[in-house]
């Protein structure tokens, strides 16, 4: 059997979000939504700098270091997968594939940021290029990133897609799983194992409204599912990572507890 690990982190001021202080209650329903998990709830540091967000990585990164279990991290925003994924690419290099499920890109830079908010360049910064001070020791090559179900990019974000190579899956390539296992498969050479991000804003505002950034025409949650089931048949899951949960609706709650519990089952499963 599995063991799991679930890292709580409430980090809410890299959001851009009005209503992102939601996070911190969203990041403790994720975590209770896991059943059977080993729990770490990981302090977040005050304030939005790059220096005070590059505290709450490294408290981050501590917390992960110690344990062995199956690593799901809970949020807060995007930012607090910064130091799981990149705990991976040390680990993995590139045969690891990141599939990042977001309705944004998540990959701007302080220069091209309309919002300057972190949780929207978490990935760029990934790949080597943003604030110094939350920079990985090993860059993830972009080639080795899926963006699914991305629907709302800055246009800086589609000029560093196009020029490196990103693998873009929108909504409606995604009708059969095939095609995601596709672009997992061509983002890295030889045995993939995946990372996977999800930003619940990918799913559509009209089955899940819990979000601080929605965008219309997401995917559903069954849909989100069977992406997921199908990347797990086919390939090791190395991580998780579940963010931006504003909870606002009891049927939101209603709609991602079994999701959250699937989701989990689903990427632990033996392979």
């Amino acid at each position: 059997m599995t063991v799991i690990s679930v890292f709580e982190v409430p980090q809410w001021r890299s959001s851009s979000s009005r209503t992102a202080e939601r996070l911190v209650k969203g990041a403790d329903l994720l975590a209770g939504m896991v059943p059977g998990g080993d729990r770490v709830r990981v302090e977040v540091a005050e304030g939005t700098s790059p220096a005070e967000l590059a505290v709450t990585a490294s408290r981050v990164r501590a917390a992960q270091a110690g344990v062995q279990g199956f690593p799901v991290t809970m949020g807060g925003d995007c930012g607090v997968d910064l130091e799981p994924i990149a705990a991976a690419v040390r680990r993995y290099g590139d045969r690891l594939v990141v599939l990042w499920f977001d309705a944004h890109g998540d990959l701007n830079t302080p220069d091209t940021s309309p919002s300057g908010a972190f949780h929207g360049m978490v990935l760029r910064a990934l790949t080597g290029e943003g604030h110094p001070e939350l920079l990985p020791e090993v860059r993830l090559n972009p080639r080795r990133i899926v963006l699914a179900g991305s629907r709302d990019l800055d246009a800086a974000e589609a000029e560093f897609i196009e020029e490196h190579g990103v693998r873009h899956l929108r909504v409606e390539d995604l009708v059969e799983p095939d095609v995601l296992l596709d672009g997992v498969a061509r983002a890295a050479d030889g045995e993939v194992v995946v990372y996977v991000h999800i930003d619940l804003d990918v799913l559509d505002p009209e089955h899940f409204t819990s979000v601080g950034a929605p965008a219309p025409d997401g995917l559903r949650p069954d849909q989100l599912l069977t992406l997921v089931e199908a990347v797990a048949d086919r390939h090791e899951i190395v991580g998780l990572g579940i963010t931006e949960y504003e909870p606002n609706a009891p049927a939101d709650q209603t709609t991602l507890t079994p999701l959250v519990s699937a989701l989990v089952k689903t990427c632990t499963q033996p392979h």
